[in-house]
């Protein structure tokens, strides 16, 4: 573990080079840029506000604002994004960059973390998309904004330690490329996003503690919508959780990247 982080540390100027790079072109001779990372997000709101908004604004104590549902859906949507792009694309990392792996020296733990770095960037595009709106709404995050940045690392952790688990055995079985992006939908709708997890009956809530994302997106709901310290007890089995899982993810990927190169 020692030798990654010092690997990371050698190249870091390969790395930051590698995350602008790839964020430039991701939007390379697009007329709006960088600006769609955030239309696509926010569009999505933006259907589910207009649809749903008469249904749950009543259903939504707490904010004293006539955009209530659209601010809370933000804040969810705001969380729910960096965990599934970073997931999505840690999943095809490997075999995406496989010319790479088998043609040039490097350490190959720099691609967790560009990757992670690049998503990360799009995250911060769209959160501070969202502060604008929010201000243009009316709505004022109270000074508990400041643990958004703990909460961000937290939710790129989980969803990158999740990623590269299932990523380095998507190399070697490739049903699991096919078979995530039906989890995430599935989780999705398990996660209140676009929904108050009170508006689900009593006695089927207590299985909404099972899902790692529920307490991440309440968190951000504390933090940028009701204006309150997140519950860091609830949130400290989702933070050894992400430990586990970029623990798990580092002994995959050391043990099995020969095995990778040979597969890709």
């Amino acid at each position: 573990m020692k030798g990654m982080l010092m690997a990371v540390w050698r190249f870091r100027h390969f790395i930051l080079s590698s995350i602008l790079n790839d964020f430039k072109l991701r939007f390379i001779r697009s007329g709006l840029g960088a600006l769609w990372g955030v239309i696509h997000p926010l569009m999505q709101v933006l259907i589910f506000a207009f649809i749903l908004s008469h249904v749950m604004a009543n259903k939504l104590p707490g904010i004293d604002n006539p955009y209530s549902y659209a601010i809370y859906l933000m804040a969810g949507t705001l969380c729910w994004s960096l965990f599934a792009e970073v997931m999505q694309r840690s999943l095809t990392l490997f075999i995406d960059n496989g010319n790479l792996l088998k043609k040039i020296a490097f350490p190959r733990i720099s691609l967790p973390v560009i990757t992670a770095g690049g998503v990360l960037l799009n995250n911060l595009l769209l959160l501070v998309s969202v502060l604008f709106i929010f201000v243009v709404l009316g709505h004022f995050p109270s000074i508990h904004l400041l643990w958004l940045p703990l909460l961000i690392a937290l939710t790129l952790a989980l969803g990158l330690g999740a990623g590269l688990v299932l990523g380095v055995l998507n190399v070697f079985l490739r049903d699991i490329g096919q078979f995530v992006p039906i989890l995430l939908q599935f989780v999705y709708w398990f996660t209140p996003v676009v929904y108050m997890a009170t508006i689900i009956p009593e006695h089927y809530r207590q299985w909404l503690a099972l899902n790692p994302m529920y307490t991440m997106v309440e968190a951000y709901h504390d933090v940028l919508v009701f204006g309150r310290m997140p519950d860091w007890w609830g949130l400290l089995p989702v933070a050894l959780l992400a430990m586990v899982l970029l623990g798990l993810a580092m002994i995959l990927f050391r043990k099995a990247s020969p095995e990778m190169v040979d597969m890709l």
